[in-house]
């Protein structure tokens, strides 16, 4: 009896950090990859077998019931027709992931692996958990090498192993094995592989951690909000928890959406520039928005639009659409609807050659200036006016140099500078931090980070006037990362999780209120921090470690 035997080796490697696992004893039968006829020969075999077969049996069958001649009557040609297309399923199965009798065998191949080679193969648990990661087992090494090999597609690996999780595994022992470098620090168990398939992440290999802080009370509008920020650098959720204080001690912040409309901008061309014209007057004529509206609004029952405003580069056209989109961030939903009315201008301009969904006249994930004045997202103003002795108490500094500094600093300095949005201290710290940890589009940092930050001496100078005025906060509390479990939690600490069923996208508006008053918060106090002298301090003491990384065990 042909004995399915494979003996393996650990190899270790000088710098100590990648295993190679070797095939010493080749008596087994291998994959079908090791056949006579290379693989794709073999699978086009099978796959003309499968359609000849098939064609001629319900050719003959067809003939029979023209005859009136009964259907279990078979001849010998068509006997030997129905076992070689039993054949070519029964192959096409087992190579295309159904590998129920395939497993089977292997299973009970294994065991007699493991009965004759018991005395053969010794290896302690060090060498064993060095070699493999958990879960890697010996049955699953034809697969890894297979990946290794490139004849099994690291994509395919979920949908041939119906396992998310074994996937993210056998993907991450491959990826060691291809590079020649260790993975350990990544971890891989503990993570829900499932909710991310088709949506989040593609060939995933693990998660990396980021802790979450948090910063607050945050007194918004009459309200209490505890901010969650995932980030890694140090100093950034301790400061703007001391102008969360500040703010608090003065009777909190107000905040007013200006504007709520996600857009897209698709690229069309036509032979000549009179006739782009003609479409940008079509469009720009408010008897026809109606007819469009009606157009667009059907890609969702959240999706309204707002307006069109189209630009024109020589026989281009440029449509920026703009239109609401409930509690999700919406750059799907405006582009079904943008891809509705294209349709619909086919009709009466046949001539049109679409370019793209996207001309970047949107402008998404870029620093730009239609998003600055025109804005994108939720437009959002954040105020507060601080006490003096708040000033002088918590944020260790006066009014005076507070102003002074900003002028200098975020207007003066950044217009030398030829900032786009960037009139700010560091909005995006606090931007990005808090998208992380709501599951957001953390690319959209971008623009959601355009902001410019006034100071203002009131009250015949005693009391400060500070206020974030931010055109373009892309967020959603639904669709994405927000359904993940981190994510999702970091929603519900908010009050703003899922959409808001008495009032669709009360919660997403909430959400970019909450950015902004928690971009005021860090604003004032890093800018406290550099009037008062304490950055460079407060940085050495907080955000460097003493302590040894090579030891630190996660």
């Amino acid at each position: 009896m042909d004995v399915r035997r494979r003996l393996f080796t650990t190899v270790r490697t000088p710098a100590g950090e990648h295993f190679k696992t070797q095939k010493l004893n080749h008596n087994h039968r291998d994959t079908p990859r090791d056949s006579f006829l290379p693989l794709y020969l073999t699978n086009a075999v099978f796959f003309g077998l499968f359609f000849s077969l098939s064609y001629f049996l319900l050719h003959r069958w067809r003939n029979k019931i023209r005859t009136s001649t009964p259907l279990h009557v078979v001849t010998a040609s068509e006997t030997a027709a129905i076992l070689s297309l039993l054949a070519s399923i029964i192959y096409l199965l087992r190579f295309f992931g159904i590998a129920f009798i395939h497993t089977i065998g292997t299973r009970a191949a294994t065991l007699n692996d493991d009965k004759v080679h018991s005395d053969e193969i010794e290896m302690n648990e060090e060498e064993s958990a060095l070699a493999l990661p958990k879960k890697i087992v010996i049955e699953d090494e034809e697969i890894v090498n297979s990946v290794v090999s490139g004849s099994i597609p690291s994509y395919s690996l979920e949908s041939r192993l119906l396992d998310c999780r074994k996937a993210a595994a056998i993907r991450r022992e491959a990826v060691q094995r291809l590079t020649g470098r260790s993975l350990e620090g990544l971890p891989v168990e503990g993570f829900d592989y499932e909710s991310i398939l088709g949506q989040c992440c593609e060939m995933p290999i693990g998660f990396v951690q980021i802790p979450v802080g948090v910063a607050g009370p945050l007194l918004l509008d009459g309200k209490e909000y505890t901010v969650p920020m995932a980030t890694t650098e140090g100093c950034l959720v301790a400061s703007t928890n001391r102008g969360c204080k500040a703010i608090q001690a003065s009777g909190g912040a107000s905040s007013v959406l200006l504007r709520d409309g996600m857009t897209r901008a698709p690229v069309v061309r036509f032979a000549t520039a009179t006739r782009a014209a003609q479409l940008k007057f079509y469009l720009e004529d408010p008897l026809n928005f109606d007819t469009i509206a009606v157009t667009f609004n059907k890609s969702s029952r959240f999706a309204r639009l707002q307006s069109i405003q189209p630009a024109i580069a020589g026989k281009n056209l440029y449509i920026r659409f703009r239109c609401s989109t409930g509690d999700a961030m919406g750059m799907n939903m405006v582009s079904k609807g943008v891809q509705n009315v294209l349709d619909f201008l086919h009709s009466d301009f046949p001539d049109m050659d679409v370019i793209g969904i996207s001309g970047n006249f949107c402008s998404d994930k870029k620093a730009a200036a239609v998003n600055w004045v025109e804005g994108r997202g939720k437009s959002v103003v954040c105020e507060a006016i601080i006490k003096e002795e708040v000033v002088k108490k918590v944020l260790k500094t006066t009014v005076e140099a507070l102003v002074e500094l900003n002028m200098l600093k975020n207007l003066t300095g950044s217009a030398i500078a030829g900032s786009l949005g960037g009139f700010n201290a560091h909005a995006s710290n606090i931007v990005s931090a808090i998208y992380i940890a709501t599951g957001q589009d953390p690319a959209q940092n971008v623009e959601s980070s355009h902001c410019i930050t006034m100071m203002e001496a009131v009250n015949n100078g005693k009391d400060l006037h500070i206020s974030v005025t931010m055109p373009s906060i892309e967020v959603g509390t639904v669709g994405g990362g927000t359904q993940l479990a981190s994510q999702s939690a970091c929603l519900n600490l908010l009050g703003v999780k899922g959409a808001n069923k008495e009032s669709p996208s009360a919660n997403s508006r909430l959400l970019a209120t909450i950015v902004a008053g928690s971009v005021l918060a860090g604003e004032l106090s890093l800018m406290s921090a550099i009037a008062a002298g304490q950055l460079v301090n407060s940085h050495m003491k907080y955000n460097r470690s003493s302590k040894d990384a090579s030891k630190v065990v996660s």
